[in-house]
């Protein structure tokens, strides 16, 4: 038994040094010190030694034990700093490459445009509200001068979700502008009012260049004593020098709204050629950017606000129609179409 004793301590020690990774290491300890080992197998069979014998027996079985476990402690040691030294040559990090920029997002012309319009009104006194994009015919049309049958119904092709004939007033549709929410703000009768009023629009138009089933417009409102167009005048060329420059004017050309009596188009001076006639203005040298005028004082009955004692303002701006003018781009789909190489120039 004493020589099977050194033959497994030699052989073990052997295997011990070869081993080359933890596992095959710990395969090595569990061969030979576990409950199914070689050492626990000539314990058990201790029992069919002389009781002289057994002592001595047991203490060469633990004198090997010992020498076996600390070799198997020592060359885990050596395997587990040598598995870390690996792994921190491979996880190096040479700080003096340069580092792989982050790809971040960024704001979309449309909101860019949104922001700066906003930043123009808020500058100028005025509160932006909100209202709901899916509205009644009552603040979309009833309210603003276009009753049932109004040839405007026809022109802005609106997307109805319910339509009751006896009842139009109650129809429920997507808003075909934003002057819906002046109306509400009008009704509530606080005054004066001064409010800006951003938000999605829905028209049931072909896309092309030019126009979408979706888009977003700006709608601006003034209620007061004494207001005159020549407040609206004012107010448009001051817009206009801060969003689109210095040097640049407006033109108001008549026109026809339903909720404004005057009414008017407006036009400002070409960006890229400041006037002089270029192919973005055709020529011209004016682009067409809203539309205005003076609150109809039957809208502003309508609302319960006196026309005799009251008198206000309107404007609307499409955000897409700005944001295509600012910033050069020809065609509209471009903002929607989210393609990364258009949207990251800006």
């Amino acid at each position: 038994m004493s020589r099977s004793l050194q033959e497994i301590k030699d052989e073990v020690a052997q295997k011990i040094a070869e081993a080359v990774d933890v596992e095959t290491l710990d395969a090595i300890r569990v061969s030979v010190l576990g409950k199914k080992g070689e050492l626990t197998q000539i314990l058990k069979g201790m029992k069919d030694l002389s009781p002289e014998e057994r002592p001595k027996v047991g203490q060469q079985v633990n004198e090997v034990r010992k020498v076996l476990e600390d070799k198997i402690a020592e060359q885990m040691a050596s395997l587990k700093d040598k598995l870390l030294q690996d792994k921190m040559k491979r996880e190096t990090i040479d700080v003096t490459l340069p580092g792989t920029r982050a790809i971040r997002g960024h704001k979309h012309p449309n909101q860019v445009a949104r922001e700066a319009l906003e930043k123009v009104f808020i500058g100028m006194g005025y509160e932006i509200v909100d209202g709901p994009e899916v509205e009644y015919d009552k603040y979309n049309f009833e309210m603003l001068n276009i009753p049932a049958n109004h040839p405007a119904k026809d022109e802005q092709d609106t997307f109805y979700i319910k339509r009751n004939p006896e009842d139009t007033e109650n129809d429920i549709l997507l808003r075909t502008q934003t002057s819906s929410v002046q109306a509400r703000i009008m009704e509530g009768g606080k005054l004066p009012i001064k409010i800006l009023s951003p938000g999605r629009v829905f028209r049931a138009d072909e896309v092309d260049a030019t126009h979408s089933p979706s888009f977003h417009q700006v709608e601006g409102l003034v209620v007061g004593k004494d207001v005159t167009m020549a407040d609206l005048k004012g107010t448009l060329d001051q817009f206009a020098r801060e969003f689109f420059g210095p040097g640049t004017k407006t033109k108001l050309r008549p026109h026809h709204f339903p909720f404004t009596e005057p009414s008017a188009e407006v036009d400002v001076t070409c960006f890229k050629c400041h006037g002089k006639g270029c192919g973005v203005c055709k020529g011209s040298g004016w682009i067409e950017i809203l539309g205005c005028g003076m609150v109809h004082p039957h809208v502003l009955e309508m609302c319960g606000i006196d026309p005799n004692e009251y008198s206000g303002f309107a404007f609307g701006i499409g955000l897409e129609r700005v944001a295509l003018l600012k910033y050069e781009i020809d065609d509209m789909r471009l903002l929607y179409e989210n393609d990364v190489r258009f949207l990251s120039q800006f």
